[in-house]
């Protein structure tokens, strides 16, 4: 074993430790939620869902000008920059000149970005300032990307730089019109916004217009974006910016996002497991679900270890990574010189 492996294989090792301890934890339900969750307890599928609104829905309205301040929160990375989910080329400064400017090309500002496009709902409170899924992102971008549809395309239309989010014709079954996709390590992340919209505003959701919604309360979301969102969800596990994030907006707005609190509960409201009652102190996603440390940067392969940290497999794609190994705990890592590491249960 060469020293530089040696060093990895005790760094894995002992990270080990630490993110076992935090599967645990997220067994168990999300530490700083309390009983938040306990009236959904017991309940499945559309009941679900119904019990989750109620449990949400309650929460205090920020000011459309405050989402600036609350940026500062919830969207600042480690280097102190926005962090901008539809651009890869961007290094605004949080609150500076750029902050809602005019904008001519990618790069140029970054404004305040409806995930779910505000005119499906019409504009309307308390959805036009909920934290949940208002994010910054860069001006240009977000203005391309306008009232469309997620979706995944070949980005005939536009590309940002470096392809990294994409604008086109839709490739997904079901649906043709022009969709929006998103980069590949925040598909998750936007999915995790939607069941949420969809579900903190269960009471409104049948009047919204848009070809990703079916007009009900439930399941609200069409055949075609609820396939695609459920796929989404599971190939981009919930990472530590969520999770970071999930805890600001509870700060700040008094309500959180149970999609994030716990991985893998879209299928117990729309999936897999209708059948399977929900429980909010001892929850089992059945994998894979995941605490990742984002890099905020573009998913490269990775390697993957074993608990004690024995490597299984090298530079495979993340997507696939898990694919075919028994059930247990592993460690993720992008590549051989540290980086972005996870935690996943399976």
């Amino acid at each position: 074993m060469t020293p530089n492996s040696t060093v990895r294989h005790r760094r894995l090792a002992s990270l080990a430790a630490m993110m076992l301890g935090a599967c645990v934890a997220l067994a168990q339900g999300p530490n700083n939620s309390g009983t938040y969750y306990k009236p959904a307890d017991g309940k499945s599928g559309k009941s679900l869902k119904t019990a989750m609104a109620e449990v949400i829905v309650d929460h205090s309205a920020i000011s459309y000008s405050g989402l600036w301040k609350c940026f500062y929160t919830t969207d600042r990375r480690s280097d102190g920059k926005v962090w901008d989910m539809y651009s890869s080329a961007t290094n605004y400064t949080m609150g500076g000149p750029q902050q809602g400017a005019n904008y001519k090309k990618e790069g140029d500002s970054y404004n305040r970005e409806h995930s779910m496009p505000k005119s499906w709902f019409n504009d309307a409170r308390p959805m036009y300032t909920d934290l949940v899924h208002i994010v910054p992102t860069d001006g240009y971008v977000n203005n391309r990307r306008g009232n469309y549809p997620f979706g995944e395309t070949n980005g005939e239309q536009y590309q940002s730089a470096g392809g990294f989010s994409k604008l086109g014709r839709s490739t997904t079954s079901g649906y043709s019109g022009t969709v929006f996709e998103p980069a590949d390590e925040y598909k998750g992340d936007f999915a995790r916004i939607y069941f949420y919209m969809v579900t903190c505003y269960e009471k409104r959701v049948a009047t919204w217009q848009s070809d990703m919604l079916d007009g009900t309360a439930y399941p609200a979301l069409s055949r075609w974006a609820l396939d695609l969102l459920l796929r989404w969800a599971k190939e981009d596990p919930v990472s530590q910016k969520e999770t970071e994030r999930n805890e600001a907006v509870w700060e700040l707005q008094g309500n959180r996002n149970p999609f994030v609190d716990y991985p893998g509960l879209e299928q117990y409201v729309w999936g897999d497991k209708t059948a399977v009652a929900f429980s909010y102190d001892h929850y089992d996603s059945d994998g894979p679900s995941a605490i990742t440390e984002a890099t905020g940067g573009r998913p490269a392969t990775v390697c993957v270890y074993t608990i004690g940290g024995t490597m299984v497999r090298r530079d495979v794609d993340k997507a696939g990574a898990l694919q075919g190994l028994p059930k247990g705990i592993y460690i993720i890592s992008s590549g051989n010189r540290g980086g972005m590491v996870k935690s996943i249960v399976r």
